[in-house]
């Protein structure tokens, strides 16, 4: 079995490279799809792997950049992206960026990272899920009360609707963003920006796994330029988190080589993806993939609580994290290639 593990020199652990290969292959799409790194799995799953929780935060942020950068590309050529924005929100990420990664030097320091950071993802990830179903719900029950009455609902609105409430602060200078169809105080998506960076300087999450919902339910974005945007501030975060998590010595460079190799085709394929599955069907995806890896950190924490059993858990761990992300890949490769057949079906009827 020694053949399927390999010594990361930087990080002095051994690793099963074949999980390595799911996880860039299967976050790719997953990433292109739901407009982010992918890092809210791939963090957790290569701290499952045995990385030290530096180590996973230092090289998913590598790994990360170069596959946003991709799905950028791709996104871009669909009108997804709205780069006025994204340029306006850089400025909180980065800042944010820095004060969340020296936290993390800090906390490892003290011998309290992989306690803390666990329990924060749990709580983010739990608070995460029930606002995107909580808005599934809502939106239900806004069609439905609108089929009664004979209407229709607005196919941009929402069910949760947070976003009304900030557009109504006129702080100077009020901005209009063409592609995301909003206006709205410049200070705004600063505020909104700076937070999730810096949650994604502790978590190493690029800050798609908030940013993406913060977009859509604090800024009002459509959810698909959501989507292109967030990869964009992705694509940048990436870029400047892993030069400095570099020069701190924790990104284990041959790790996020062999996930972007997988991870470069995937996002190809994520990416296109969006063009078939819109608005609320990427939502319900997004939120049942946050609590498949809510219950992956809840059961390696189980393995802390309960070490006679500490193996199991983290067999259990490790095959969740991996099932999942081969999963979700693979659902949303069907529905891609189903849309694409309608696609090229309907073309060839309209001839």
């Amino acid at each position: 079995m020694d053949f399927f593990y390999v010594l990361m020199p930087i990080a002095g652990v051994k690793i099963f490279w074949p999980g390595l290969i799911i996880l860039g292959i299967g976050v790719g799409i997953i990433g292109g799809f739901f407009g982010m790194g992918g890092a809210w799995m791939v963090t957790p799953g290569l701290n499952i792997l045995g990385f030290p929780m530096a180590f996973a935060i230092g090289t998913d942020i590598a790994h990360m950049a170069g596959k946003s950068l991709i799905s950028t590309m791709r996104h871009g050529k669909f009108g997804n992206v709205d780069y006025k924005l994204g340029i306006v929100m850089l400025v909180g990420t980065v800042v944010g960026f820095e004060v969340g990664a020296q936290m993390v030097m800090w906390l490892e320091r003290i011998g309290q990272v992989e306690k803390y950071v666990r329990y924060l993802y749990l709580i983010l990830l739990t608070l995460i899920a029930w606002m995107v179903f909580a808005d599934v719900a809502k939106r239900k029950r806004k069609e439905r009360e609108a089929a009664a009455k004979g209407v229709t609902v607005d196919k941009l609105a929402t069910g949760i609707e947070w976003h009304k409430a900030i557009h109504r602060i006129k702080i100077p200078p009020m901005v209009h963003f063409k592609e995301a169809q909003i206006y709205i105080s410049f200070w705004m998506p600063v505020l909104v920006s700076f937070a999730t960076g810096w949650l994604a300087g502790i978590l190493g999450i690029g800050g798609g796994l908030i940013r993406m919902p913060a977009l859509i339910y604090f800024i009002g974005c459509p959810t698909h330029v959501a989507v292109g945007t967030d990869l964009f501030e992705v694509m940048i975060s990436g870029l400047y988190g892993t030069a400095t998590y570099t020069y701190k010595g924790r990104t284990e460079l041959v790790a996020a080589i062999i996930m972007l190799i997988g991870a470069s085709v995937g996002a190809q394929i994520g990416t296109v993806a969006t063009k078939y599955i819109k608005g609320y069907g990427i939502r319900i995806a997004f939120g049942l993939a946050v609590v498949g890896c809510a219950l992956s950190i809840i059961l390696k924490l189980m393995a802390k609580w309960f070490p006679a059993q500490g193996a199991y858990y983290d067999g259990a761990a490790t095959v969740l994290i991996l099932g999942l992300v081969a999963a979700m890949s693979l659902y949303i490769f069907i529905r891609m290639v189903q849309g694409a057949r309608q696609e090229i079906a309907m073309k060839k009827a309209g001839k």
